[in-house]
């Protein structure tokens, strides 16, 4: 099963997105995804302004000054009706709508607008309210685990495993793109323990390794190949 990732791709434009939509569908994807970030959910943090480098040149924090990253991601934003019209195009073209969420505010509001499965960045793996309160929410959560301890993924198991819900369990590496050296398939092993609906969240560079780390996956069990997907050209989108 694949998801297609649109992330913010579509660039907010709703004709964009249906395009999207079905060229997802004849690749023979199973889900269309979208990200529900808004810009008035970032919280400033002083250490991205200029990014934070140590004398022995380890990065604590990238560069990424709030007022830049806010203006960039207020242009991509899809405003609720987009959303539910993102849902009803998918169910016309047959395929699952499925969304990101971020905050634990918007959790009851992505269920009225209509999903019935949900993502969770590896950012949010260890966020264990939010989690919770999923899962007594949707009938199927998706979570990516790359950016997390052992330790963390062990306690959202626990949580999921006391609940009535389908789950899946993504390895990934949070490098954008991941070179083929660092993939690390052989992980997907230590998550099968929780969880025999395993993943992986593929971000190496097509136009350098083509599929090659998502077929290597899905020989080594995957059930759940994830890739970020666009029909625009590289200059269109970032």
């Amino acid at each position: 099963m694949i998801i297609a990732e649109f992330c913010q791709n579509h660039n907010g434009s709703n004709d964009i997105l249906e395009k999207m939509i079905k060229a997802a569908k004849d690749g023979g994807a199973k889900y269309a995804k979208i990200q529900s970030i808004l810009a008035d959910d970032l919280t400033f943090r002083p250490q991205f302004e200029n990014g934070l480098v140590l004398d022995n040149g380890s990065t604590l924090a990238i560069k990424r000054p709030y007022k830049t990253e806010y203006e960039r991601l207020k242009k991509l934003e899809l405003d609720d009706n987009q959303v539910k019209n993102f849902i009803k195009i998918c169910k016309s073209y047959d395929i699952i709508p499925l969304t990101t969420c971020f905050t634990r505010k918007d959790i009851k509001k992505l269920k009225k607008i209509g999903f019935d499965s949900i993502k969770v960045a590896s950012y949010d793996c260890a966020s264990h309210k939010m989690i919770d309160e999923l899962s007594n929410e949707f009938s199927e959560i998706i979570i990516s685990t790359g950016s997390t301890f052992d330790r963390e993924i062990e306690t959202t198991a626990n949580i999921l495993q006391k609940k009535n819900i389908k789950y899946y369990f993504l390895h990934c590496v949070t490098i954008y793109p991941t070179p083929l050296y660092e993939v690390s398939l052989s992980r997907m092993e230590w998550l099968s323990q929780f969880t025999k609906n395993i993943g992986f969240s593929d971000h190496t560079l097509v136009k350098e390794n083509g599929v090659l780390a998502s077929k290597a996956a899905l020989a080594l069990g995957a059930k759940l190949i994830e890739r970020h997907f666009t029909i625009l050209d590289e200059d269109d989108t970032k």
